[in-house]
């Protein structure tokens, strides 16, 4: 793989840390500026939303702009907005700096993924993927542990002053690194319309509906892993960094895999891989109150949630193939159209009074509608063929 890739892969890692660190530190924001867990957990969802409008939108206001220069302005303002989100004491202002942050993440993972499968032959988009993805699972290792520690030891600000330390050199990696590309160099590209025509296509709206319910139901248990972790498992808050990296850990080795098997036998792979998923979801759900159980659990899950994730955003940059400049945006926005619904159902479960076990539960049942929208494509395709 070319060595820019894991340069965005940098960038991707400060990102993805800024995105799911909230796990670790809601319960801290929350007493901090005097509001529930739930509506702390309302950061993710406001994240992931602005990701799904800011993914189609950056990626067709920046399509004539060099590519290069998109991902220096994306990855410059959101390295500012975490400045101001370490500043504010108000929750307000807190929640709009998530949401400037989203923008600013979706555009470059959207012109960050169209670059990665633009390096590499046609039929490698699976290890490029994963390449750029695995920022996202070190971010989940690494920096969403390390992010509960810091905001345990130092408050939940010095999270957001360790991201954006971590984004200033990723901001001067691709600057001096990332190479000018066919967008930097060639004329315009395919029409926009004729790029959205695209999701038209009975095949690819079936992709993009599975990656968003499956990252649903990833985020709906991880924005509330923590509460999880202390209040059901009866563990200590100083376990929560290390459950935290268990998941990470298998949502690397998750992806690992997933860029060996997208570009080949994905098909094969997928129904076994969420039919393990769901029922991983449910036994989480079941065993969360032995503590021995339910940590085993977790990195499992993650393998799973990011490996069955990972392969839909292959097939989706593969089914998109005439929409070069907007696939990585279909993919980015269905990912976090996920990523916005798991938490807000797992929120609504808790306010209702179901329990901290309530979000796992929400996890399987969206797995559950997954395995049918998957079923009811097959069958679609049976009667075409």
């Amino acid at each position: 793989m070319p060595f820019p890739l894991y340069l965005l892969g940098l960038a991707v890692f400060a990102q993805s840390t800024s995105e799911f660190m909230l796990a670790g530190l809601a319960p801290d924001i929350a007493r901090d500026l005097g509001v529930s867990v739930p509506t702390a957990g309302t950061l993710t969802s406001a994240f992931a939303v602005g990701m799904i409008v800011g993914a189609p939108l950056t990626a067709l206001l920046g399509r004539r702009r060099p590519g290069r220069q998109s991902l220096l302005v994306f990855l410059g303002v959101f390295l500012a907005v975490h400045v101001v989100g370490a500043l504010t004491g108000d929750f307000s202002v807190l929640l709009a700096t998530r949401v400037l942050a989203a923008l600013a993440n979706a555009g470059f993972l959207a012109v960050g993924l169209t670059a990665a499968t633009a390096m590499v032959a046609p039929d490698a988009k699976g290890r490029a993927t994963a390449v750029l993805l695995g920022g996202t699972t070190l971010a989940c290792v690494v920096g969403v542990p390390a992010g509960a520690a810091l905001g345990q030891l130092l408050g939940w600000r010095s999270a957001f002053w360790a991201v954006a330390l971590v984004s200033a050199p990723a901001l001067l990696a691709v600057a001096r690194s990332v190479p000018r590309g066919p967008a930097d160099t060639a004329g315009p590209g395919p029409d926009a319309r004729a790029e959205l025509r695209a999701l038209r296509r009975p095949r690819l709206r079936s992709v993009l509906c599975l990656a968003a319910l499956v990252n649903g139901a990833t985020f709906c248990t991880f924005t509330y892993l923590a509460p999880l972790v202390t209040e059901v498992c009866g563990l200590e808050a100083r376990w929560v960094p290390a459950v935290l990296a268990l998941f990470g850990a298998g949502a690397f080795a998750g992806v690992t895999a997933a860029g060996r098997l997208a570009d080949r036998g994905a098909r094969a792979v997928l129904p076994a891989a969420g039919a393990a998923l769901l029922a991983g979801w449910a036994a989480l759900a079941v065993a969360a109150g032995q503590p021995a159980a339910a940590v085993a659990l977790v990195p499992v899950l993650g393998l799973l949630a990011f490996g069955v994730g990972s392969t839909l955003v292959t097939r989706v940059l593969y089914e998109a193939v005439d929409a070069p400049s907007l696939g990585g945006a279909f993919a980015t926005s269905a990912l976090n159209a996920g990523a916005a619904l798991g938490p807000a159902l797992g929120g609504a479960a808790l306010d209702g009074g179901l329990g901290h076990r309530s979000p796992v539960w929400v996890s399987a049942l969206l797995m559950a509608v997954a395995g049918l929208v998957a079923r009811g494509s097959v069958r679609r395709r049976e009667r075409s063929a």
